[in-house]
């Protein structure tokens, strides 16, 4: 081989590498963004175990950026850091008490007083409830008063009763009740008290239909269901990468895949925050090659007390992940957030929690999450 063949053969060589080379840089450029390793390293492509997807907390790795930003319009914003949980709620230390579950109120519910000749016992009321607890879309339910004449309760196997009330809701996502639903209603109450021989006195149907219209106005103006999205700037995530800024911050795995949770202190009450983000990438058999490009931290103003400061918590967390995961915090129409609008939309919330607590309907409360549902 003479000198010109080899030197053309080199330099195809160098060319051949250079695209290789080129090609690789520009697939890990473009790859999503992996969560760290147990070592703290970048992790690698089926480095991620089921661990990272299950909300395992991890040590908070200090962010390089002199100064952090919040994405709104076209200039970034400056932002606080993560605020302290115990800066709004020093008694998180100590877990509430359990609200007492009540099933009916005469604020949300049509109620039917069911006079009873002698005491009943818990387990032949439970014998003769209906098979069903729905009256169309409204809940259904029965309660008795104890014999000892202390409260209300649903009637409970060893325990004996003399006096019950049925009851059926007035309203909810679904809508108001109606004439049809409230006809349906006192065929099963009637039923029921038949079989227990009770006699029951149902209050005027259009009288109760008329409160379930003006209940089911007042909820569909004070229905608040809050979203925020949370769009990558750059490069796309990947499910790990999520899961691991979200737990950094409280967030732990739901029920469903996809689906993460800020948890209630009690924990049978509904969650604070749920972020979620596409189920099919999060179901995925390598979670490190998934590409996620946004994901949505959503709120049920209604469904949760003002005391554990939802919204607050909610806003703090956007930011966190905008910090730390380089995306841009948007609204549900995908308008970019600026910190104005996020002050102006915590002052609406705090008059609708106003607005819910002078109608007894305080947000967090069994009757309100009852009534939003």
């Amino acid at each position: 081989m003479n000198s010109l063949l080899l030197g053309l053969s080199i330099a195809g060589g160098v060319v051949l590498a250079g695209v290789i080379a080129h090609g690789t840089w520009t697939a890990r450029k473009r790859a999503p963004k992996l969560a760290d390793t147990e070592e703290g390293t970048r992790g690698s492509a089926g480095a991620l175990d089921s661990a990272s997807l299950s909300g395992l907390s991890t040590p908070h790795h200090k962010n390089d950026r002199e100064e952090p930003v919040l994405y709104a319009g076209t200039k970034p914003l400056p932002v606080e850091p993560m605020f302290d949980v115990a800066q709004f709620d020093s008694e998180l230390a100590t877990l509430p008490v359990l609200e007492k579950k009540l099933s009916l109120d005469p604020l949300i519910d049509v109620l039917t007083a069911i006079d009873l000749d002698a005491p009943l016992t818990g387990d032949a009321i439970l014998a003769a409830l209906p098979a069903t607890r729905r009256v169309g879309s409204k809940p259904f339910a029965v309660e008795g008063l104890r014999e000892d004449g202390l409260e209300w309760e649903v009637p409970r196997p060893g325990q004996r009763y003399t006096s019950l009330q049925a009851g059926v809701q007035l309203a909810n996502r679904t809508g108001a009740l109606n004439e049809i639903e409230y006809s349906e209603f006192v065929i099963k109450a009637q039923n029921f008290a038949d079989a227990v021989g009770g006699e029951p006195e149902f209050p005027e149907m259009l009288e109760e239909v008329a409160r379930a219209r003006e209940l089911d106005a007042f909820a569909a103006a004070h229905d608040a269901q809050l979203k925020f999205v949370l769009r990558a700037v750059g490069v796309a995530w990947s499910t790990g990468y999520v899961a691991q800024n979200a737990a950094r911050i409280g967030f732990v795995a739901g029920a469903l895949p996809g689906r993460m949770v800020l948890s209630n202190p009690v924990a049978s009450l509904p969650q604070l925050v749920t972020l979620t983000f596409d189920s099919q990438a999060a179901m995925a058999d390598d979670a490190s090659h998934s590409a996620i490009r946004e994901l949505t931290l959503s709120l049920e103003v209604a469904q949760v007390a003002r005391t554990e400061y939802p919204f607050a918590r909610m806003r703090e967390c956007a930011k966190a992940l905008a910090i730390s995961m380089d995306g841009r915090l948007c609204d549900d129409q995908g308008h970019l957030m600026s910190e104005s609008a996020l002050d102006s939309l915590a002052v609406d919330i705090e008059r609708l929690y106003d607005a819910l607590d002078e109608r007894d309907l305080s947000a967090g409360s069994m009757l309100a999450r009852r009534l939003f549902s």
